[in-house]
């Protein structure tokens, strides 16, 4: 699908909607405002976007950070649809088919769909490529962003980098030049299935981090962790499809190092809290947000399965958040296991 001249080169007619008022949805609607794009941003607790249009900022999420006059808090996503050039869906994963199912008959087919949503549709363990492809039909205008991102250094304006991929370079060119700025750089591809995978599994590992953290194990392990987590993620990628490329860029091995290694991330947070003894549920509500790796593990274990691809990391922490092993001893298990050859 070949876009107008006029979209790809001016902002201004890039009218966007967002669809989630979570931190990372918020956080994106006032990057696209800050870059003189009109964006208007729906969440479905309407009284938090009725609390946003007065007050002119996500108090909830993100409240030291005005909005900029270009972003517009809206109640009627339906009616939303027919002023926008481009969605960008920015929900946990537990919401992706739902909110698609919503837009569904009401979007246009010229309008891509992208997605911020980190993770694989629980249950099925499908790509969210798929569940739109299910949704809307093949041959859907659609990307993928993903990368190494904290929503509150994003707004900060500290320096960031992202992936965004699609299923044509005009669709990939123009939304990244919507994002790009002067601290906020963004890199293009065509490899749907490594950045969606790159973006699901590292939580499950960023957990396994967060578990060795907490135990004490000091950095020599979380550094073992993340190399042999990333084989884990490429040998899980490259039998699904995806290019090893991508998972050494922003999306894999970047998105990676930033999950196991810093406490903004609400899956290493979970394995920090089931270290200390706390139970799954216990440290969710003490989380208080969607920590998608917890979901995440039971589909990337079974789907690892599936495909015969041995995933021992994922696996343990599988067996920490569901099967009651204690995390002291799914290290164990790990440490045990039968030398081998790096590259085998």
């Amino acid at each position: 699908m070949a876009l107008p001249v006029a979209l790809q080169n001016d902002k201004e007619n890039l009218r966007t909607l967002v669809v989630g008022g979570g931190s990372w949805g918020t956080a994106l609607a006032i990057l696209l405002a800050r870059n003189r794009v009109p964006t208007l941003l729906w969440a479905r607790d309407l009284a938090q976007v009725s609390t946003m249009i007065l007050t002119r900022r996500n108090d909830r999420y993100l409240p030291q950070v005005p909005f900029p006059p270009s972003l517009e808090p809206i109640t009627d996503l339906e009616g939303a649809l027919s002023q926008t050039k481009q969605v960008l869906v920015a929900v946990p994963s537990c919401g992706f088919r739902p909110i698609l199912e919503r837009l569904a008959g009401h979007l246009s087919s010229h309008v891509p769909l992208i997605w911020a949503t980190k993770g694989l549709e629980p249950g099925t363990g499908r790509l969210l490529h798929e569940v739109v492809l299910e949704l809307l039909g093949s041959g859907w205008p659609m990307a993928v962003m993903s990368g190494p991102t904290f929503a509150h250094e994003v707004v900060a304006g500290l320096p960031t980098a992202v992936t965004v991929a699609a299923t044509e370079s005009e669709i990939a060119t123009c939304f990244a030049r919507s994002l790009h700025g002067d601290t906020f750089r963004v890199y293009t591809s065509d490899d749907l299935i490594g950045v969606q995978l790159g973006g699901a599994v590292k939580n499950v590992l960023a957990i396994a981090a967060g578990i060795s953290d907490g135990l004490g194990f000091g950095a020599n392990t979380r550094a073992a962790l993340i190399t042999r987590g990333l084989t884990e993620l490429v040998r899980f990628a490259l039998a699904w499809g995806g290019q090893r490329e991508t998972l050494m860029g922003l999306s894999g091995l970047g998105d990676l190092v930033l999950t196991c290694t810093d406490d903004q991330s609400r899956n290493r947070r979970l394995g920090l809290a089931l270290a200390q003894g706390k139970r799954l549920d216990e440290a969710l509500t003490l989380i208080g947000q969607a920590v998608e790796g917890a979901a995440a593990a039971k589909v990337v274990v079974a789907r690892a399965k599936q495909l015969a691809v041995e995933m021992p990391i994922a696996e343990q922490v599988y067996q920490v958040l569901y099967a009651g092993r204690h995390p002291r001893q799914a290290v164990e298990v790990l440490c045990r296991r039968e030398q081998k050859p790096e590259y085998a």
